[in-house]
């Protein structure tokens, strides 16, 4: 197992005790991969260093320090440029140094299980990779043993290395294009259901509250970004009303923007969803700067136009009565939840029933006296305001949601 020391940057402006949750935060991610931290430490800047982030002598102590507690890798919450890896690369020696983008990376790799999922996650990589080879390009193979090996190549390896990931660039893309051509396929045939997506920050407990809702056995463990493929069910919410709910990958503070961009095409169920919950862990000392990172990537998404509520997810862990107060204060119109005990589930389904009215428009639709089945499923599927039975046809009047009238009449 890699034993890392992990550093967070502390800069004129910045609050420690923010720096202190982002430190804890890197924690979290490096245990997901399977990373043992030793110490966490904080520096102190004006401003950056171009050539070592935190300038030579602190490098040189930083690095000390992590031979002392007998660490071999060094994590920067912060990304490191380019010229910052390779010149990390010439000074480290036997310690490999690498930023939380590297990280993050390095768990979607791990987690990428369908075809999709691990075409998108290496494009990433390459990309993220591509100017960095000259250093520790390879910080994300396992094959030498774990985070941050080292390549230690000549410069012609380099330039044949940096013609060959481009090409795989190259080749990655037009593979995802095709991925996306499939998943548009299928997204049409699904296209007159209302849709809802639950979104949030890594494990906020989104996949729990997926499978209590819809009954499904989405993989859940107490690890960031335990499943990166957007999975989507049936959601029953009454006789009348059901939904196709999306579970999708969740977000984190300094998402890699390659990560983003590759991931386009996964959560595009988000940008064709009518409705978003965003799941959000109300135990969280940090549930503000969490809504802060949603946002930021549904913007980045666009997604922002999309109509969106709040869920507050383990409210069964918060304990001070005026922390729920305040809570309930700041999120009115959010509904407060627990997932794992399946409190005010109930919630949730009247809440989207509520969404999807308030969407129903008024129909005049006619169909014979031998279209009987046409006629059962637009009694349960929507409300019939007047009816009225000629020679050949029957005339209603029908409100409903526009999507499910429509799939039943073509």
């Amino acid at each position: 197992m890699d034993k890392a020391l992990l550093i967070g940057i502390v800069l004129p402006g910045v609050n420690d005790i923010d720096v202190n949750n982002h430190l804890n935060e890197l924690k979290m991610l490096a245990k997901t991969a399977s990373v043992k931290t030793l110490s966490m430490v904080t520096q102190r800047l004006q401003k950056v260093n171009p050539a070592f982030y935190i300038g030579k002598g602190k490098a040189l102590q930083v690095i000390d320090q992590a031979q002392l507690v007998g660490a071999n890798l060094i994590i920067f919450d912060d990304e490191l440029s380019p010229a910052q890896v390779k010149n990390y690369h010439k000074l480290a020696k036997k310690i490999s140094v690498i930023d939380r983008s590297a990280l993050i990376l390095d768990i979607f790799k791990m987690r990428a299980k369908t075809r999709e999922a691990k075409t998108q996650v290496e494009l990433a990589l390459c990309q993220y990779l591509l100017p960095r080879l000259a250093g520790q390009w390879t910080h994300l193979e396992r094959q030498r043993g774990g985070v941050g090996t080292r390549a230690g190549m000549g410069e012609t390896q380099i330039e044949i290395d940096r013609r060959l990931v481009r090409d795989k660039i190259s080749k990655l893309k037009l593979d995802l294009i095709k991925i996306e051509s499939e998943r548009k396929t299928q997204s049409q045939k699904r296209d007159n259901e209302y849709r809802v997506a639950l979104v949030g920050y890594t494990n906020a407990g989104k996949s729990t509250l997926f499978n209590s809702l819809t009954g499904n056995k989405v993989y859940v463990e107490d690890q960031l970004f335990a499943t990166l493929d957007t999975t989507v069910r049936k959601l029953k919410l009454n006789k009348k009303h059901q939904v196709l709910l999306s579970d999708t990958v969740g977000f984190v503070r300094k998402l890699p923007h390659n990560l983003v961009a590759s991931f386009k095409s996964t959560l595009k169920e988000l940008l064709e969803s009518d409705h978003i919950l965003i799941v959000l862990d109300a135990s969280s000392s940090i549930i503000n700067e969490h809504i802060d990172t949603i946002m930021e990537v549904l913007s980045e998404l666009g997604a922002d136009k999309i109509s969106k509520s709040f869920i507050l997810n383990k409210i069964d862990l918060v304990d001070d009565e005026s922390t729920i107060k305040n809570l309930k204060s700041e999120y009115n119109e959010g509904l407060f939840i627990s997932a794992l005990h399946h409190l005010k589930l109930a919630d949730i389904r009247a809440h989207l029933i509520k969404k999807i009215e308030t969407n129903f428009k008024t129909f005049n639709v006619r169909v014979t006296y031998e279209q009987g089945k046409i006629l059962s499923q637009i009694q349960d599927q929507a409300e019939i305001i007047h009816t009225d039975y000629g020679d050949k046809y029957i005339d209603l009047k029908v409100r409903g949601h526009e999507k499910s009238i429509n799939k039943l009449l073509t």
